[in-house]
């Protein structure tokens, strides 16, 4: 399979599992060995300076820390768009990418958004592929203002929109059909 990184996965509506139900995940990395990304629709109640003190002035003050998945949930993880995309650790797509282990100090100097999450979403050799072929999962493009949306909670909505009249239904399901 080709490699899904910058990719959107939409949550399909199969998917039960309430770590991914009508989630959007980034894909930052997926080659043989696996896949792993962050929720980007997930904000958590509480703000980055909160549990975070150390990457509030890299993500804005006021920024929420979001859930980025079920794996490693203690861990911080920083997703940015950067002024330069050699400065990421890992590029995703364009000139947003991760920052890994410490973030330095001065690093809002050539980051001009960037959010944390909470943990991420990770698979094993073959598993996502396997949820794929289920129809657990849709792949969209990755668009920059997905990423760092001010609305990610009709974030999941917008994106199945995006993919055309096929999915257009899908976009007004509500969240647990059974109580329609």
């Amino acid at each position: 399979m080709e490699s899904l990184r910058g990719q959107l996965l939409i949550a399909g509506p199969s998917l039960f599992d309430p770590n991914f139900r009508r989630t959007i995940i980034l894909v930052g990395e997926h080659n043989e060995d696996g896949a792993l990304g962050v929720v980007l629709n997930r904000p958590a109640p509480v703000p980055v300076r909160e549990v975070a003190p150390s990457l509030a002035s890299v993500v804005g003050d006021g920024e929420r820390l979001f859930v980025g998945g079920p794996v490693q949930p203690q861990s911080a993880v920083v997703l940015a768009e950067f002024d330069d995309p050699a400065r990421a650790d890992i590029v995703v797509f364009d000139a947003i990418g991760f920052l890994t282990g410490e973030v330095e100090a001065d690093a809002v100097r050539w980051i001009r958004r960037g959010r944390v999450f909470a943990g991420y979403a990770g698979w094993g050799p073959g598993q996502l592929e396997d949820e794929m072929a289920e129809d657990g999962w849709f792949v969209e493009p990755a668009l920059p203002d997905d990423v760092f949306t001010e609305t990610p909670e009709t974030l999941w909505d917008s994106v199945v929109r995006r993919k055309g009249a096929r999915f257009a239904m899908l976009a007004t399901m509500p969240f647990d059909p059974s109580l329609n």
